[in-house]
């Protein structure tokens, strides 16, 4: 399949230039809705200013939910933020499992949709099926590759942005021990791990990472004792990669933080120091899935869809990184992990990513 990528275009750019990461929400499965978070103001413009679109877009998220914190929120976003700036429409089905999906991809495809999106790699199976039977519909999905000429896929170089994000809590551990929590273990939160850890002993090679893989993204009780255990074994940062169950590593940060503990979380996907604050937050990797799915609706609106192909975005591409503001992070750090990030661009580096 060709691959081809684009550069994203920010309202604000990160110092480092960066940026471009996986799942609860109050909706049921089979129930089509647009009550969810505000979107993001600082997307990228889709339409023609004074046009008003006529597409009609809907999305259906992986069973984190669409206000997981993560990437099914920061997807909901985007197609906000499409749907105030173009006129057009957008709304979304919840899954509550696996089982879901291609109940909830045909519902749109019957509701005629324009384009439907899949947010999430445990999607792509069923998108491929209702692709393959629906081949006059148009279909879009977020960390996965379907192979199908009406589908247009989006995936990530997570492992880069987690390499910088590494770079940052190897030289900032005051006890060598720092700490991963992932959703399950699939390819796309493996290369989250991978480019951590990789950027963790680029700078620090006597540091230490415990791996947890909770096995859930929609359970933060996991993400809360798997945090405890690892905070318990010395560890004062922990990244996580793991959706609405990494809500839970934020929980037990905040509680050890009442307590004057000195640890960390590193976000994911979406800036989540507005969510959880900075007095817990150290940074996040950013991975501006808002921003994908905002340029894919726009192509199709100026009748550009890329079906059969695929979008890669990486640091280059400012498709993942660090968000524009860091208050924790001194900046002979940030100058750093600048350095780092220039060395991955000009592919100085090779970050190690998931077979």
């Amino acid at each position: 399949m060709k691959k081809k990528s684009w550069v994203m275009s920010m309202a604000s750019v990160v110092m480092i230039s960066l940026f471009v990461t996986a799942c609860g929400g109050n909706t049921t499965s089979n129930t089509a809705s647009t009550a969810a978070p505000a979107a993001d103001k600082s997307a990228a413009t889709p339409a023609a200013a004074g046009k008003k679109s006529s597409l009609t877009v809907g999305m259906v998220t992986d069973i984190g939910g669409v206000n997981d914190n993560s990437f099914n929120q920061s997807a909901w976003e985007g197609l906000k933020s499409f749907e105030s700036q173009s006129g057009g429409k957008v709304d979304y089905l919840q899954s509550q499992s696996d089982a879901d999906y291609v109940t909830n991809l045909n519902q749109f495809v019957k509701n005629k949709r324009s384009l439907i999106w899949g947010i999430g790699f445990m999607m792509g199976d069923a998108m491929k099926q209702v692709a393959d039977a629906n081949k006059d519909s148009k279909f879009a999905i977020i960390d996965a590759v379907v192979d199908a000429p009406n589908v247009e896929s989006v995936t990530f170089k997570e492992n880069e942005g987690s390499y910088l994000v590494g770079v940052v809590a190897g030289l900032m551990t005051k006890t060598n021990k720092i700490g991963f929590v992932g959703g399950a273990e699939i390819p796309v939160i493996k290369r989250f791990e991978l480019g951590f850890v990789a950027g963790v002993k680029a700078v620090n090679p006597n540091a230490k990472v415990v791996i947890n893989y909770t096995g859930a993204f929609n359970a933060p009780d996991q993400g809360k004792a798997a945090a405890a255990t690892i905070y318990n074994d010395g560890a004062d940062i922990i990244f996580h990669a793991a959706g609405s169950t990494g809500d839970g590593v934020f929980n037990e940060a905040i509680e050890r933080k009442k307590k004057n503990k000195d640890i960390w979380v590193i976000g994911v996907d979406k800036d989540q120091s507005t969510t959880f604050g900075n007095d817990v937050t150290l940074t996040s990797m950013m991975k501006r899935v808002n921003e994908a799915v905002i340029r894919v609706s726009t192509d199709l609106d100026k009748n550009n869809f890329q079906g059969g192909k695929v979008q890669d975005l990486g640091l280059a591409e400012n498709g993942v990184g660090l968000p524009e503001k860091n208050p924790n992070i001194p900046a002979d750090i940030l100058k750093k992990v600048h350095e780092y990030e220039v060395k991955i661009v000009n592919k100085e580096i090779t970050v190690p990513t998931a077979k």
